[in-house]
């Protein structure tokens, strides 16, 4: 029995092309089911449309040429694909320079075990606010961090995951994808109210207390189960020195260094002072959309800001530590995280593939449609309907991790029926954020989910591969208690009734 179970555990990829062929077989079902849905949405003009949307059969001649045609397209533009082989060539020359190495030894040493896990979870909740970059920067720093602590950097790995993914939908401060949210929120509220305006800091009560309380639920699962479960790690013992004076002044430079560059390009975001906001978007309104527009230099640049960050703080490192001695030294580095990559960009590879097909499909997008429909038209009011779109918004979020996509078809719908039931707009968004908040995790559709599972192969010890199933399971604790805590959250501030935000009611 045992080695039959053995056999029937798949390596990664297989899991990948095994996901694959369960969609475009289940397409061609659905589609042939004519399993369809409406929703509205807004025109250009502000004015809603009726939309049809069907399940698109990829069982077929059409899709087979589709996923030909396409894969080889779909892998050059993937994004975690770019902004993982620049980021890493950053924190190759960090690492081989020695600056991370002198820089986590120093921080282990004097930081409590659970203090160095709070302070990555917390930044990586606060991450959110540049969008899906802190995959790639934190991850593979957290493995780091945790390694150089002499702990398992799995740990560390699944620490960081759990904070970006179940803190992807809170933050202080509104990102451009609120941004986009809270136009559909206001266009979905004036259909009932044409005066209704939303603050810009309409969340702000609310997010600080997630922020903080989610913080300390992540710290404890981590510190409490993830580390007892996962066990020692074999170290390399050539990896560990000792600090010497010569590493505190290499530290001492890559730091200043760091500084004077991150002073820079602060100053250059800043709007109104004298030659600064050279970086922002000034065609924009809000200061977000200026900072995280199309058009913006900040936001198209800023995976290469940071890589040079990182290239400045390993550089400068070596050379006030002298592990850099010349020019062939720092070419060298550059391609040190590089090295062994090739097992993950044929994971990419085949996440890029279920990414397109499900999207193709449609699929997300018709159980989005039909569970926005079943709010709209359900009898429920107060905690109940709350509780529905809580749990919709997580069922939905599993088969689609658009948040935009998704709250377009949600809010014409679900806004209204809020306002009929005295829910402000601003809370129902806040629940429908959370909510998917508690699914982004645990869906191997996510595109960041396999930068997440290729570090977990990365650094893992056992005889066996860490497929999907499993890299979800480390990852399940954290989505249920934070979803608990978040529908209690929800709950006591619509029994309470306080703002969320400034002049932001939860009732009507």
């Amino acid at each position: 029995m045992k080695k039959i179970k053995e056999k029937l555990k798949l390596h990664p990829i297989m899991s990948y092309l095994v996901l694959i062929a369960f969609v475009i077989i289940i397409s061609g079902i659905l589609s042939l089911l004519g399993l369809e849905s409406n929703y509205k949405t807004f025109d250009k003009n502000g004015d809603t449309e009726n939309v049809l949307v069907t399940v698109t059969s990829l069982f077929n001649l059409s899709g087979l040429k589709y996923i030909f045609s396409e894969t080889v397209a779909n892998f050059v533009s993937f994004t975690p694909l770019s902004n993982l082989i620049i980021i890493l060539i950053g924190i190759g020359i960090m690492q081989k320079s020695g600056f991370l190495r002198c820089a986590f030894t120093l921080i282990t040493k004097y930081c409590r075990k659970n203090v160095v896990t709070f302070m990555i979870v917390l930044i990586c909740i606060l991450f959110s606010i540049m969008g899906d970059i802190g995959y790639v920067i934190m991850i593979p720093l957290s493995a780091l961090l945790f390694y150089y602590g002499r702990r398992n950097p799995k740990i560390g790995i699944i620490t960081a995951f759990a904070g970006l993914t179940c803190g992807s939908s809170i933050s202080l401060f509104l990102t451009s994808i609120d941004s986009s949210l809270l136009n559909l929120t206001t266009n979905s509220a004036r259909l009932l109210d044409s005066n209704y305006v939303i603050n810009t800091f309409s969340f702000l009560f609310i997010m600080i207390t997630v922020i903080v309380l989610l913080t300390f639920l992540i710290t404890f699962i981590t510190e409490n189960y993830i580390s007892n479960k996962l066990g020692p790690y074999t170290f390399k013992e050539s990896d560990f020195k000792n600090v010497t004076r010569r590493d505190l002044k290499g530290l001492i430079f890559g730091l200043g260094a760091g500084v004077i560059y991150l002073l820079f390009f602060i100053y250059n975001i800043i709007p109104g002072l004298p030659l600064s906001g050279a970086l922002l978007d000034n065609t924009q309104n809000l200061y977000i959309d200026k900072l995280f527009s199309y058009n913006s230099f900040f936001s198209n640049g800023f995976v290469f800001i940071i890589t040079m960050l990182f290239v400045i703080l390993g550089l400068f490192y070596g050379i006030g530590a002298r592990t850099i001695k010349n020019n062939k030294d720092v070419c060298e580095y550059f391609g040190h995280s590089l090295d062994g990559i090739g097992r993950t960009l044929v994971l990419i590879l085949f996440a890029s593939i279920l990414i397109s097909v499900i999207k193709k499909s449609e699929i997300g997008t018709v159980i989005s449609s039909l569970l926005a429909n079943i709010i709209s038209k359900s009898s429920f009011s107060s905690i109940p309907l709350i509780i529905l779109l809580f749990v919709f918004s997580f069922i939905s979020s599993i088969f689609s991790t658009s948040s935009i996509l998704k709250w377009t078809i949600f809010a014409p719908l679900v806004v209204p029926t809020f306002m009929n039931a005295g829910i402000s707009p601003e809370f129902t968004q806040i629940i429908f954020r959370l909510g998917e908040g508690m699914a982004t995790g645990l869906t191997p559709l996510l595109a960041y989910f396999i930068i997440y599972l290729a570090w977990l192969e990365k650094y893992n010890q056992e005889d066996e591969h860490i497929g999907i199933l499993k890299s979800i399971k480390y990852i399940l604790p954290y989505s249920i208690f934070s979803g608990l805590l978040f529908l209690i959250i929800i709950i006591i501030w619509y029994v309470i009734s306080i703002p969320l935000g400034i002049s932001s009611p939860v009732v009507l």
